[in-house]
């Protein structure tokens, strides 16, 4: 890549101005929502899993169809 600006502007104009002058690396360091969400993330993928097997059971499937063809019939 280029070498950085050796004098940043006063007022960055362009898009590409203020992303270059963002200081991301500040807040990857200061804020708590960026250390706890790989944790939060990793911990909720075996209880969404867990869900979805529950959800999608050959057991609940049969529940739920019988469930959806009752309230089809009170319908019709």
């Amino acid at each position: 890549m280029s070498d950085p600006v050796a004098r940043p502007m006063k007022f960055p104009y362009t898009f590409s101005a203020k992303v270059a002058q963002f200081p991301i690396q500040h807040y990857f360091k200061n804020q708590w929502i960026w250390r706890y969400y790989f944790i939060a993330f990793g911990v909720s993928i075996p209880l969404f899993y867990k869900i979805h097997k529950l959800a999608n059971s050959p057991g609940n499937q049969a529940k739920w169809a019988e469930s959806k063809r009752k309230e089809h019939e009170e319908h019709h």
